[in-house]
C-alpha cells in the first residue's frame, strides 16, 4: 500500500525576479512555480512549501499581440448591478503591480493555500524593495 509523501521541513529561501521586458504570462508561470515549491526535489502537492517571490521593476513588463488594447478584467460584487470591468491598459498606468498579482493568483490552484501562497509574494513598480539582505546570491 502506498503512503502520502509528507516533507517533515519546510526550508523556504527568497527569489527576486526582475520583470524588466519579460512578458506576463510566462514571468507568472515562474512566479507560481516557486510559490507552490513544483520547483523543489521534495514536492508535496498537499503542503505549503513554496518560497518567498519578490518582483521588481513591475511597470516595465510587456504583453505579447493586442492584449495592451483588447484585454479587460472583469469583477462582480455578488450584488444586483455589481458587474465592473477595467481595459488592461488603464488597470497597467494605474497599478502595475496588481496586473502581476492578478497573473498570478489566477494561476494558483483554487484552493485553501492560495491566499497564503500569495501572501508570500512581494510586487513593487520599481527597483527598490527593503528586502535587499534576504537573497543569498545577489
Amino acid at each position: 500500500m502506498k503512503k502520502t509523501y509528507q516533507p517533515k521541513k519546510i526550508t523556504r529561501s527568497w527569489h527576486l525576479v526582475d520583470a524588466r521586458e519579460k512578458v506576463l504570462g510566462r514571468m507568472a508561470t515562474e512566479i507560481v512555480k516557486m510559490l507552490m515549491g513544483k520547483h523543489k526535489v521534495d514536492y508535496a502537492p498537499q503542503a505549503d512549501m513554496g518560497d518567498y517571490v519578490v518582483v521588481i521593476n513591475a511597470k516595465y513588463l510587456r504583453v505579447t499581440g493586442e492584449k495592451k488594447e483588447k484585454k479587460v478584467y472583469y469583477r462582480h460584487s455578488g450584488y444586483p448591478g455589481g458587474f465592473k470591468k477595467i481595459s488592461f491598459q488603464k488597470l497597467f498606468t494605474e497599478n502595475p503591480r496588481k496586473v502581476v498579482e492578478l497573473a498570478v493568483k489566477r494561476m494558483l490552484p483554487n484552493n485553501r493555500l492560495r491566499d497564503r501562497r500569495m501572501r508570500r509574494l512581494y510586487v513593487y513598480e520599481e527597483n527598490n524593495h527593503p528586502y535587499k539582505n534576504k537573497f543569498v546570491n545577489s
